[in-house]
């Protein structure tokens, strides 16, 4: 997020525009106060992870008035144009915003990857980077103790990053929302690894589909062997972001603000086959992203 802050700063600037910012997203449009933004107040803010805008989850802007009262500041404050940055929840909100018409464009960050209409959302490679270090970690104690693991990682309401970081982990498994969990296959897959040597496996879940300690104890009752379990929690989240993500990050912003300046407004910034455009905001919203099943599929061959 915060190295497409500074992207959208940099970028609106050297057009010529005056940049705000507004503090912890929805809530900071009523309640707040822009703040300038200058080239050097997003000086060595690329590599920090979070962002220095801050967030909050306002369930307020669900009102109508709620929202009335935030066009009616950005018009107080004179701001012709508002990019977005976030996910689902963030991105609903700038269409409403669009829908009151205010010239707004999105932009998608979710570690879930969850955003219909776009390939990538930011944060995505970061997180996914972050649970395959961890795995790695892991595997050390894994391998040394021949012991089963199962690791937890984010993923609510989609499997997304789960099945990414369980087919670059090397998991013998891995439990998703998406997909009703089949221990029988699951207890098949483990029997399958330790007949052709391999000591140790890991079993990826998404906090949306099980508990990690549950599928420990139910795999260890299943095989007999020592089933450990690690909830890797908002360490995913954290850290600085990876190449792909500041690339994307610039490559994101600089598109969202030559969309706000040509008039293009209610859309999102999106990647689809490697090719950033736009696409309406109302696509978006009301569309559905599906979690990539061939990828869970190809882990598990992968695993045997």
């Amino acid at each position: 997020m915060n190295a497409a802050v500074r992207a959208v700063v940099r970028r609106g600037i050297a057009d010529g525009h005056h940049i705000w910012g507004i503090a912890r997203g929805f809530e900071g449009l009523v309640r707040g106060q822009p703040t300038a933004l200058s080239a050097s107040s997003v000086a060595n803010i690329l590599m920090t992870g979070g962002t220095i805008l801050r967030t909050s989850r306002f369930s307020d802007f669900r009102n109508p008035e709620v929202r009335a009262q935030a066009v009616a500041a950005l018009k107080q404050w004179a701001i012709d144009g508002l990019i977005v940055l976030g996910g689902n929840g963030s991105l609903t909100g700038a269409y409403e915003l669009h829908r009151l018409g205010v010239p707004v464009v999105g932009i998608p960050a979710s570690i879930d990857n969850d955003i219909a209409e776009t390939d990538y959302a930011l944060g995505f490679d970061t997180a996914m980077n972050n649970i395959v270090a961890s795995v790695d970690k892991i595997r050390d104690t894994a391998s040394a103790h021949d012991r089963i693991f199962v690791v937890e990682v984010m993923g609510n309401r989609c499997g997304t990053l789960a099945v990414a970081a369980g087919l670059a982990c090397g998991a013998e498994a891995i439990i998703i929302p998406e997909v009703p969990t089949d221990f029988d296959a699951i207890e098949e897959q483990l029997k399958a690894t330790y007949a052709r040597g391999k000591k140790h496996s890991f079993i990826i879940v998404a906090e949306g589909a099980g508990d990690a300690h549950d599928v420990a104890q139910e795999i260890a009752r299943r095989t007999d062997q020592e089933a450990k379990w690690v909830v890797l929690g908002h360490t995913q989240r954290g850290g600085p972001p990876t190449a792909q993500d500041r690339l994307m990050a610039a490559l994101f912003a600089d598109a969202a603000v030559d969309a706000l300046i040509q008039g293009r407004h209610g859309m999102m910034v999106r990647s689809q086959r490697g090719d950033i455009g736009l696409v309406p905001l109302e696509d978006v919203v009301s569309g559905h992203k599906p979690v990539p099943l061939a990828w869970k599929t190809l882990a598990e061959i992968l695993a045997r």
